[in-house]
């Protein structure tokens, strides 16, 4: 089963993978993982100020940081794993990255917001399911 672990490095992916960790049995063996980590876009009003090398330096340096700690998880698991980087909005990056490698599952952390917290802040996993079929785990 081909699996795409939506990371952001945060105590939330921590959880995620915890929790994965712990219910190994949830997914049996055999599975692909796929680390992906979406940076968002530099404002075009900065980004004309700064060179394309420079920010696509500065978000592989971003999304490396984020990567280090889960690979060395992903290794002691011995998952078959890699990572993805994409730069854009989070929902949009997630759910086009899945349909578009065919992904069986998607699993994420969820921050838990309450309704009024998804209207000011948004919400990354409203919008996956919204734009794909795919399903998706989410652990809180």
């Amino acid at each position: 089963m081909k699996v795409l672990l939506a990371v952001d490095g945060s105590e939330y992916t921590k959880r995620m993978l915890a929790y994965l960790a712990a219910h190994e049995e949830l997914l049996g063996q055999g599975n692909l993982f796929t680390a992906l980590n979406v940076t968002l876009a530099i404002p075009s009003r900065v980004a004309q100020f700064v060179d394309k090398a420079t920010v696509d330096n500065y978000c592989e340096d971003e999304a490396e940081a984020v990567f280090k700690p889960i690979r060395a998880f992903a290794q002691q698991q011995h998952w078959d794993f890699s990572t993805a980087h994409l730069q854009g909005p989070a929902a949009e990056a997630i759910a086009t990255y899945a349909e578009e490698t065919k992904t069986d599952l998607i699993i994420m952390g969820t921050h838990g917001y309450s309704a009024l917290g998804r209207i000011i802040m948004g919400s990354t996993v409203s919008g996956v399911l919204a734009r794909c079929e795919i399903p998706v785990l989410l652990v809180r």
